[in-house]
């Protein structure tokens, strides 16, 4: 199986804060998605003021801003069970960025929403992390949450986005709006939107099932070809744990 083409592995409620939601984290095959903690901080902050992160934002974040950036993210988990997670290697335990969901404060064109989103540190671009997580985040939001649509908007000029929102199965639509935080004239205003309904994300699960039963008895008939026999696949016979 491809890096990324798996869901969920685990997942756990936790009851962290008093008076609170429980807070949800999760597994993937190569990632955790966990709530945030003070030693994020830090790197947090590097990935924040990297040039290259932040090419589609208005400016690099500084150490004051990117604390309360992260604050907020980790309040909002403890208030809701859920938001824009922590994400870090399970191998080496590193932290890389943040992947999940969100209520944008911005009004927005479509608002009210919720939105997916991600920003990793660019050591770990082109490894299919970002893909891998938000695939696990948008399950955790249709299929816990009972969400009835998710989604996701970049600037126009943010190719590597848009590519992981196709990737997703997301579908661009024809709206191109004005971010009201960014400044009119400023040539990372204009946005475009995505959008994926949970009946469109059921279909793709639905189908995702079938190719897995599919390859799955093609394999036992290769691996058993003096014996040619018949073989019936269930729609749990497909699954990929």
């Amino acid at each position: 199986m491809v890096p990324g083409e798996g869901h969920l592995i685990r997942i756990c409620h936790k009851k962290m804060y008093p008076d609170m939601a429980e807070t949800i984290e999760f597994e993937t095959e190569r990632l955790r998605l966990r709530q945030w903690i003070t030693a994020d901080r830090e790197p947090f902050a590097a990935l924040n003021a990297e040039p290259k992160v932040m090419e589609f934002f208005p400016a690099p974040l500084e150490r004051a801003a990117s604390d309360a950036l992260a604050s907020r993210c980790e309040s909002l988990i403890a208030e809701r069970g859920w938001g824009f997670w922590a994400a870090e290697t399970k191998v080496t335990r590193q932290f890389i960025g943040f992947v999940g969901l969100h209520i944008p404060v911005a009004e927005l064109p479509f608002s009210p929403c919720v939105e997916i989103g991600w920003r990793l540190a660019s050591p770990y671009w082109g490894k299919g992390y970002a893909t891998e997580a938000a695939r696990a985040a948008l399950q955790v939001g249709f299929e816990l949450l009972g969400l009835p649509e998710i989604v996701s908007f970049a600037s126009l000029h943010n190719r590597r986005s848009r590519a992981v929102m196709e990737r997703l199965g997301m579908r661009e639509t024809a709206e191109i709006f004005e971010h009201p935080h960014i400044p009119v004239g400023n040539s990372l205003c204009k946005h475009c939107l995505y959008r994926l309904s949970s009946e469109e994300w059921l279909h793709m699960q639905h189908s995702l099932v079938l190719k897995q039963g599919a390859k799955f008895a093609q394999a036992v008939f290769l691996t058993r070809p003096q014996e040619c026999i018949p073989v019936s696949i269930s729609i749990e016979d497909g699954k990929s744990e």
